[in-house]
């Protein structure tokens, strides 16, 4: 199983980024895929997710209308649009894939794998 993020970056608060993480090695349309961010905890907090087998989604409150997460199955890719960025999202983030469980549940059961990460600095 690989998941592969790519489009981390600087970007001055206010503005946008967009994540994408390629996947291979597991059935794409059979799991719940997301992204999380490391934070501060001992496990990484996450912030959006999509259910493919029923297309449920599912976002963190702290980025409810600022991030869109999106899937193409016949990539399988998922990406993470990031905008109005601020500070406090300064962070590495992590594309990860779970079997068995939807969105929003998905979010906070915690997934089975995870890529190795991009960082995302917001700074002037």
């Amino acid at each position: 199983v690989q998941l592969v993020e790519s489009g981390g970056g600087v970007v001055q608060p206010g503005g946008s980024l967009r994540l994408s993480c390629t996947t291979s090695g597991f059935y794409f349309d059979d799991f719940a895929v997301g992204w999380f961010r490391k934070g501060t905890g001992k496990k990484p907090t996450g912030i959006a997710c999509v259910g493919n087998v029923d297309g449920a989604t599912g976002y963190a409150h702290s980025v409810e209308g600022r991030f869109t997460m999106t899937v193409d199955k016949t990539k399988k890719m998922t990406f993470l649009q990031m905008d109005n960025l601020k500070p406090v999202d300064t962070d590495v983030y992590y594309c990860a894939a779970l079997y068995g469980l939807t969105c929003p549940g998905a979010l906070y059961y915690g997934m089975d794998y995870y890529g190795i990460g991009t960082r995302v600095t917001v700074s002037n």
